[in-house]
């Protein structure tokens, strides 16, 4: 697996990023137009669906949840505290509920919300299978998931970047973990911000599927492939702290690269604005 894409790297990568995340790293990779893209597959037509974003971190695609469905309805789960703690600053959430919590390991009993949302989160899970069948269970007949998440970049080198930092799985991928899992009616929609020049298709997308009627819950792996509390062995931890160093300077080798490509876009309508007055 990649770098980053373990619970332990990825609960110590967000400790630090959690310290800027909200002002320089999201505005950049996730906007509010491409939140309001994704969360419409989403279907959140009601303002009372009792619903669960998973991997909710310090609340922006939250922040679009509540805007659909009444925030007492919504519960907020994310491993790392730091992030969910930030959370606390957008006043629309207020009500929510917050939990810790395991995208692959829900503490939530079958069939417990009509909408299940996960924008941003994926890349991490060292298992996104069990993951996603864990969002069918949770879900009650007729309810929706929607995933959101990115793709592999097509430049050569952003990919290698990309493959040693986090999960970018491919289209195929999405729509195969969506089938194992037991979801029907799939939608999928592909996004990206502004600046990026290339095609939707390979910066990101939205996957949503219908919990059938009749569904069984689809049961996951037996064990777990991590547990974040597990214990470390001085060679694991080692291991840990190589991980967790190499693929935190791969993450943030893309920061200064989105900042330059949103930099130019923002120049050059400028300029189109210029030539038009």
């Amino acid at each position: 697996m990649r770098l980053i894409q373990h619970k332990r790297e990825a609960y110590w990568f967000y400790r630090f990023l959690s310290l800027g995340y909200d002002r320089w790293v999201n505005p950049l990779f996730w906007t509010e137009r491409m939140r309001a893209s994704v969360l419409a597959v989403a279907r959140l037509d009601d303002r009372g669906l009792r619903t669960l974003d998973v991997g909710a971190g310090t609340g922006f695609t939250t922040e679009g949840v509540v805007e659909h469905v009444d925030a007492p309805r919504v519960t907020m789960l994310d491993q790392s505290p730091h992030q969910l703690a930030r959370s606390h600053r957008r006043p629309a959430l207020h009500a929510c509920r917050r939990i810790e919590g395991d995208a692959e390991q829900l503490p939530f009993p079958d069939g417990s919300f009509d909408r299940y949302v996960s924008a941003g989160s994926i890349e991490y899970w060292p298992d996104p299978a069990r993951a996603i069948a864990e969002a069918h269970r949770v879900l009650c007949p007729g309810g929706v998931a929607m995933v959101a998440g990115p793709l592999p970049p097509r430049n050569a080198i952003a990919r290698r970047l990309a493959d040693t930092w986090m999960l970018f799985p491919t289209e195929t991928q999405y729509r195969d973990w969506f089938a194992a899992a037991g979801f029907g009616d799939v939608e999928v929609v592909h996004v990206a911000p502004e600046w990026h020049r290339g095609g939707r298709e390979e910066y990101a997308l939205a996957i949503a599927g219908v919990k059938g009627e009749q569904a069984q819950t689809v049961q996951g792996p037996a064990e777990q492939a991590e547990r974040l509390d597990a214990p470390l062995s001085p060679a694991d931890r080692a291991r840990f702290v190589a991980r967790f160093v190499a693929g935190s300077a791969a993450g943030a080798a893309f920061v200064p690269i989105g900042a330059a490509l949103a930099a130019r876009e923002r120049l050059a309508r400028r300029r189109v604005t210029s030539r038009r007055s």
